[in-house]
């Protein structure tokens, strides 16, 4: 059975192929090392129970083709070292639907862009379909916050931006978590265009998740990639949602791999998870 990463930050179901957030299988993302990550930093992921074997300070390659230092770990999450310095305590849990610490400030419009620029960054038309399905999803269900969708190549102003990552040689997605009550903004894509509409709408929905402060539903042990492995906290919090499964929940948007089969929907415990945290 073929298993493939999303950026560190993915999505799904046992059963059929497997995608993970980053990268595929072991492949070492295309964001280039800076430098060795300093002990205080390593140190402090590990206070957090997040595994850091490896973890690294990369140049996170942006829609414009500039890069900023970044610290990466668990292969598709990135976060800047105060971020990481600035770390609160964290709640040992184990299982359901899982937000981090951080979220996003209740009643915020959210203004999203769909990076049209050129040099393979910008989103091709089914990447931004599926986005427009993304955005879609989550304005449905009315919630404290709330996304304006446009397109174009002024990003630097918006809160979010989802564009493509022409450098990755794996399929999926990268994100990272919410901080002083903002979303996350860089929201990568990439290695997606060989597959449907679907599959590009579950991994932008995925990401957003994540950008928004949702963790991965088998959090506690990437069931869905066929691994049995504890991410740890991530160094964000990892904190069950009342009225989600205690279990693994095979078809939730926010599991750690995806199948090609995905349908790019939320399924009634990603509701659930939503409506209680928004």
């Amino acid at each position: 059975m073929k298993k493939m990463k999303f950026s560190r930050i993915a999505l799904l179901l046992v059963g059929a192929s497997f995608f993970a957030c980053q990268t595929e299988n072991n492949e070492q993302p295309t964001e280039t090392v800076e430098s060795e990550v300093s002990p205080e930093i390593v140190a402090k992921l590990a206070n957090f129970d997040v595994n850091v074997n490896n973890v690294k300070k990369v140049d996170f390659l942006l829609p414009d083709g500039n890069t900023i230092p970044m610290i990466q770990m668990e292969e598709d999450i990135h976060m800047s070292e105060d971020q990481v310095m600035g770390l609160p305590n964290l709640q040992g849990v184990t299982g359901r639907n899982y937000h981090t610490n951080s979220l996003v400030a209740q009643n915020t419009v959210i203004n999203i862009i769909g990076y049209t620029g050129g040099g393979g960054f910008g989103l091709s038309n089914k990447a931004q379909t599926a986005l427009q399905w993304a955005v879609n999803n989550y304005n449905r269900l009315n919630l404290s916050i709330r996304f304006n969708l446009t397109y174009g190549t002024n990003y630097q102003p918006q809160d979010m931006v989802v564009y493509n990552n022409p450098n990755q040689n794996s399929s999926g997605g990268s994100a990272g978590f919410p901080s002083g009550g903002a979303p996350f903004k860089f929201v990568q894509i990439y290695g997606l265009e060989g597959f449907n509409t679907n599959v590009n709408e579950h991994v932008i929905t995925h990401e957003i998740g994540h950008s928004v402060g949702f963790r991965h539903t088998d959090y506690f042990s990437r069931q869905s990639c066929g691994q049995n492995v504890n991410e740890g906290s991530a160094g964000v919090g990892a904190n069950p949602i009342p009225g989600t499964p205690s279990g693994y929940d095979p078809t939730s948007i926010m599991l750690a791999c995806f199948s090609a089969s995905t349908n790019g929907e939320f399924n009634n415990n990603d509701v659930t998870a939503l409506n209680y945290l928004y």
